[in-house]
């Protein structure tokens, strides 16, 4: 009977020790994961010419293509035993929060940063749009893989177009009442995070358990990491149209610091601690940052309007 024990007590340990291995590789893993590395200076270097809508489809076809090729690929969909619903539920919710940021930056761009009035669509813009906009679960027929790497083609395809002569892609117009679009959705955005963020209670009125924790803090994150690299993309793309409005570029590097530190946020277990306790409620200091952010942005709407 001891013998049995012990090697029970052997197997439970090993079971353990497998247990946090895996959560420590991931852990850390998306700590990587969670850094785009895409630099737009060393991709379009300062003083050297472009063509005005090139940085931003450049940068948002980075962004999907680092979540569909780096650490695990898309996990959304995956097999229910290694995906979402068991361990990399983290990476998966983070990703539902960055497609739908991109669903919204992608909107606007087609819609407004390069349609004025009664001009036609861009057709690579329209394509991709509607790629991004398959269903980010669906594993088969199509899959979201399939489409979003469709989507990542055609801004590519749309990025070529532009460096045609003549060019065969609608360039981004610089408008500023256009650009006041895509701060509107991005603080729409914003403002449903900081309500996940901030929620004591589901929608059915039950209690917030801490799988749902962490849903609505990555989520968020998803979030955040999309519009810190998109702002630095406007910054670029508008740099010379505010030239003689230096104070949007100082208003646009205060919004990018707090949505840069939210976007890598990563503690090891996301805890709910209350105001005045021991633990820390990482929701709430997430929040601190896109509430930040948020308050930016509008900042950065209010000098565009004037």
């Amino acid at each position: 009977m001891r013998a049995y024990l012990k090697k029970a007590g052997l197997v439970l340990a090993g079971a353990a020790l497998f247990l946090l291995a895996v959560n420590l590789a991931l852990h850390f893993g998306q700590i990587r994961h969670d850094r785009l590395g895409y630099d737009i200076d060393q991709h379009y270097p300062p003083g050297k010419p472009f063509v005005a809508g090139e940085i931003y489809a450049s940068t948002l076809a980075a962004i999907m293509d680092h979540e569909l090729h780096t650490g695990f690929g898309w996990r959304p969909n995956d097999f229910f035993l290694w995906g979402p619903y068991l361990t990399a539920d983290n990476n998966s919710d983070r990703q539902l929060g960055i497609i739908m940021a991109v669903r919204e930056t992608m909107r606007v761009f087609k819609d407004h940063l390069t349609k004025v009035s009664s001009n036609e669509y861009d057709v690579n813009l329209v394509i991709a749009d509607t790629d991004f906009r398959n269903d980010a679960r669906r594993w088969i027929l199509p899959s979201a893989e399939s489409k979003y790497e469709d989507g990542i083609r055609h801004l590519r395809l749309y990025v070529a177009g532009l460096r045609q002569t003549p060019p065969t892609s609608r360039e981004l117009n610089r408008r500023n009442s256009e650009l006041i679009r895509l701060f509107q959705a991005w603080t729409d955005l914003l403002g449903d995070a900081h309500a996940n963020l901030y929620r004591t209670r589901l929608d059915d009125g039950g209690p917030i358990r801490p799988w749902d924790d962490d849903d609505f803090f990555y989520h968020a994150q998803g979030y955040a990491h999309v519009m810190y690299h998109m702002m630095q993309a406007v910054r670029r793309e508008y740099q010379a149209s505010f030239k003689t409005r230096p104070g949007l570029l100082t208003m646009f590097d205060e919004a990018l610091l707090p949505l840069g530190k939210a976007a890598v946020m990563k503690p090891f277990v996301v805890l709910d601690g209350s105001p005045t306790g021991l633990f820390a409620n990482h929701r709430r200091n997430l929040d601190t940052y896109i509430l930040e952010a948020r308050q930016k942005m509008y900042s950065i709407r209010t000098e565009l309007e004037r």
